[in-house]
């Protein structure tokens, strides 16, 4: 509790307002709300603060929620669990789709010249190292029956089957797996890479 207590006291010293009659955790927590409130606005005095304006704790907004969204961008598609694959499709589909890029990158990787240029396979998941570019890495995840992808592009994906695409999709922006990997190698090594 005394180390509570410390940052409380700094804030009163700041606050200019008058501590409570004894430090109890019984006064910590409603004396707190107020005390921060209050300190969030009294912190915005000096003369850099002045300048612009001061957003209180109490403005915020702390939901993860997107900024900017619109009619056009719905956010992710609900997931409806009874269509999940069965696992042995999932298996199916997953493996030959994972066996399929390996093939395509170690093609790709006979026309380009990457210095570190390396696939490797090994207990279901595929790593294609790109040397100095960066390092992909897919691997199936049975129990959601996704394909997760990690891209030194575009950071973390997680792809869906699609029965009526036919392909692995990320839901929330509607990439195709193959499509976004066909772009990010093009970008990344400069040569086309055609993966349908």
């Amino acid at each position: 509790m005394a180390s509570k207590l410390l940052p409380l006291r700094r804030l009163w010293r700041l606050s200019k307002l008058p501590p409570p009659s004894s430090f109890s955790s019984s006064s910590y927590g409603s004396y707190s709300s107020l005390l921060v409130l209050d300190a969030s606005r009294d912190l915005c005095i000096s003369d850099v603060a002045a300048q612009r304006p001061c957003y209180s704790v109490a403005s915020r907004s702390f939901c993860s929620r997107p900024l900017n969204l619109d009619e056009s961008s719905q956010g992710p598609a609900a997931i409806d669990y009874r269509s999940l694959l069965q696992e042995g499709e999932f298996h199916r589909l997953a493996d030959s789709t994972i066996h399929d890029l390996q093939e395509k990158f170690e093609e790709y990787g006979d026309l380009v010249q990457v210095d570190g240029f390396d696939i490797d396979y090994g207990n279901e998941v595929l790593t294609l190292k790109l040397g100095e570019l960066g390092t992909y890495v897919l691997n199936k995840q049975t129990p959601n029956r996704q394909i997760w992808l990690s891209s030194p592009v575009s950071g973390p994906y997680r792809f869906d089957w699609d029965p009526s695409a036919q392909a692995w999709i990320y839901r929330r922006n509607k990439a195709n797996l193959l499509k976004l990997l066909e772009r990010e190698m093009k970008q990344l090594c400069g040569e086309p890479l055609n993966l349908s």
